[in-house]
Parts: structure tokens; sequence; C-alpha cells
């Protein structure tokens, strides 16, 4: 009889160690990336500006979500881009998330230092590269603290449509997409029990309150909505843009005809649209245990802009991509498809017009489609071939994108990404 016992004591505790192997898991963790010295900010192409002061803090967001054998990682950064080059140099260092699954996306802040390396016609660059290579070193420890910290979690999942003065499209007020996603991993035991881990943001808007011309590193409009949301449920804010290009930027327009581009500004966008997270995920209902999932998968483009290969070619932070390809007649870049219970992401690479937004996110097997842009690169606008060259307005995104093919390209592969990979929980 005891030998009974202990055999079904035995069973019962390898079924456990099964189910708790088994569980969705969450983790979260941040580092602190403001430069102590003031060092040049851009806003994208052309020369970087010195600027006179700080307000805020930039920083680096990592969120870890684990399942039994699958395991990734989403980090936000802020800055203008995160090209690959230097996310590789992080995924490198991160231990227990493979490198095709740690997906780091830019959060497109103007008013930070250049992590392009844009030169001049002398080859100067504005770009800080000891400051870079520290950014470089706080995302992959930010990773390995989030996974260190990975615990028992439950998840809440939204899509709604973002209300108020928060985004407009500069080009066409309202050709831009309004929904607001929100993924939130909520703590199931300990002393936090119930309350956020992390609560992620994504929506499509250019945080360039301040820009350049503000003359301040800062986060923008995101440091008061990671204050806001943080200050509200707890946990840690994770914002990632999403398909922004050609222009939906932040609306503040003034009756008077002048815009408010200040802090305080920064302040009433960023708090608005986290209070509209928070009110689109409150009456979510909590999915215990959900699914996960994560792909991906490599596309090539081909680069046809000379102003693109250009900086391929001189940037000093692309080196070592340069040894793999000499003439930059094409580059190639990974696409992330996660599914997380009931919401589906598809990352993007670079600045996707709402157009291309809008149909991928239709093409997407999930009524909570989310698009995470400019992350795991950061290749400038993506326009379909159609819109290309089109009109007079679309001359500078015209400019700066790789190519005429570029959108088309990344909607066929992302859709036939979409196709291939199973669909979400309903």
């Amino acid at each position: 009889m005891k030998m009974k016992i202990t055999t079904l004591v035995f069973i019962l505790l390898c079924c456990l160690s099964n189910v708790n192997a088994q569980s969705f898991k969450a983790g979260a963790a941040m580092r602190n990336i403001t430069p102590k010295e003031l060092i040049p900010i851009s806003g994208g192409m052309g020369t970087p500006e010195m600027p006179i002061g700080i307000k805020g803090e930039l920083t680096v967001r990592a969120f870890v979500l684990e399942k039994g054998a699958t395991r990734f990682a989403i980090v936000s950064v802020d800055n203008i881009g995160w090209p690959a080059y230097l996310g590789d140099r992080s995924r490198k260092l991160i231990k227990g998330i493979a490198p095709e699954n740690v997906l780091i996306g830019a959060t497109h802040a103007h008013s930070c230092p250049d992590a392009y390396g844009f030169t001049d016609e002398k080859g100067n660059t504005g770009a800080d590269l000891k400051y870079l290579d520290m950014c470089v070193k706080k995302i992959a420890e930010a990773v390995d603290e989030a996974v260190s910290k990975l615990e028992p979690a439950s998840l809440r999942t939204a899509v709604g449509e973002a209300k108020g003065k928060i985004a407009y499209n500069y080009y066409a007020d309202k050709l831009y997409d309004p929904r607001c996603g929100i993924i939130q991993a909520i703590a199931t035991s300990g002393k936090n029990s119930g309350k956020p881990i992390a609560t992620l943001v994504n929506y499509a808007i250019h945080p360039e309150i301040l820009g350049t011309g503000g003359k301040l590193i800062s986060p923008d409009l995101c440091g008061p909505l990671y204050d806001r949301i943080e200050s509200k449920v707890g946990g840690m804010a994770i914002f990632m843009n999403s398909a922004q290009g050609g222009m939906v930027t932040a609306d503040t327009r003034r009756e008077n005809g002048k815009e408010a581009n200040d802090w305080n500004e920064c302040i009433r966008i960023g708090n608005l649209l986290a209070d509209e997270a928070l009110r689109i995920i409150d009456p979510a209902e909590v999915q215990q245990n959900p699914e996960i999932y994560c792909a991906s998968k490599v596309i090539t483009f081909p680069i046809d802009s000379e102003k693109l290969r250009y900086v391929f070619q001189h940037s000093p932070l692309a080196a070592e991509a340069r040894t793999r390809n000499s003439d930059f007649s094409k580059v190639s870049t990974r696409l992330n498809l996660l599914n997380i219970g009931k919401a589906q992401v598809v990352t993007v690479p670079g600045e996707a017009l709402p157009n291309i937004g809008f149909y991928v996110k239709r093409k997407m097997n999930s009524t909570q489609p989310f698009l995470f842009g400019l992350t795991n690169d950061a290749f400038g606008y993506m326009l379909t071939k159609e819109d290309f060259g089109g009109f007079e307005r679309y001359n500078y995104i015209s400019h700066t994108s790789l190519g005429e093919m570029t959108g088309c390209i990344y909607e066929e592969e992302a859709i036939r990404f979409i196709n291939e990979s199973p669909a979400p929980t309903k």
C-alpha cells in the first residue's frame, strides 16, 4: 500500500511539473539609455542637430512571453529607428532566446541620438558609436532580466478605436488607422497577483512633437504614455509603433492655425493615448493559459534608392553588413509572425503607409490584428507601386524608400506568411 501511495504521489508531481512547464508566463524589464552627455539627435536623413537639454528618459523595454518550448521577446527602443546591424549585435549577447525570436522595434521618436550613422558628403557622421554600443548592451541586459523574471500569467488583448485628438495624416487628414491594440500580461501568483506585468500599446503615430527643432533629447510622447499607464495600473508599459508612414503624425494643430510643439503637448497626447489604451483593454476578457506562437522568415528587397544605398555604403555602423553585401543591390531582413492568445502580430521592417497597413491587417487570421512597424529593421518608407512617385506630395517619401516594389514585395511576403501560419485562438 505504501508503495502504491508513493507511486501515486510521484505521478501527481510529474503531472504538476508538466502542467507548470506548459503554463503561460511573462516577464518584463527596462533599462535607461539616456545619454549622460548631450550628443546629436536625428529626425531622419540629413545633418543631425545638437540639442541643448534633455526632457524625459530614453529607455529600452523588453517584454518576454513563454509557454512550453516557445519563448520570444518584444523589445522597444526609444529612437527614430533601430537597424538590424545594431539589433543583431544585441541578439548575440542575449541568453535563453533564439536570435530569430527577439523582435526589436523603434518607437520612432524624432528627438533621439542617430542610430543609422547618416554621413554627409565628406563621410562625417553625428552618430555616437560609444553611446550606441551602450544601447546594444542595455537591450541584451533588459531581455535577460525579463527572462529571469518570467512568472505564471494570464492575458488580456483588445483592439479598438482610440478617440480624441491624438493623430492625423499630414498628407490627407483622415487617411490613417485609428485602431489601437493592447496586449496585457497579468500576474497570477505571488504578491503581485492580479496586477499587470506589462501593458503593450500598438498604435500608428510619429512621436515628433518636439522633433529635432525642439533641441531636446527626449522620448517625446512615449515618455508620458509610459508614465501614465504605469501610474494607473502598475507594471511596465511598452509602445510599439504601427503603419504610420506618409505621414501619420501627432495631431498638435490648434484652431489658430498654429501647432503646439512643446513638452506639454507630449504630455497631453501621451496621456490621452494611454487613457484610451486602458479604456479599450478594460472590458477585455481574461485569457487563462493562452496559446502562443512565434515564427520568422527572411525576405529580400532590391535597393533602388541612391540615397539609401549611400547610407548602407558609408554608415560606420554597417561595416559588418558590407562584408556580406558589397554592391548593395539588395538587402535581406527578417519578418516575424506572433500569435498571442486571440491576437496576431506581423512585423514591418520600415514605415509602411496606412493603406498597406489596412490591407495586411485585413488579411490576418484574427479579429485582433497588430502590426509592429519599424521592427527588426528600419528601411524608410514602404509605398505600393501605385503610390510610388505618384504625385508631388509623395516625392519625399518616394525618395526615402528602398524602391518602387518595396511595398508590394512586403505585402506579398507578409500575406503568404500569414496563410502559411496557424491562426490564433478564436
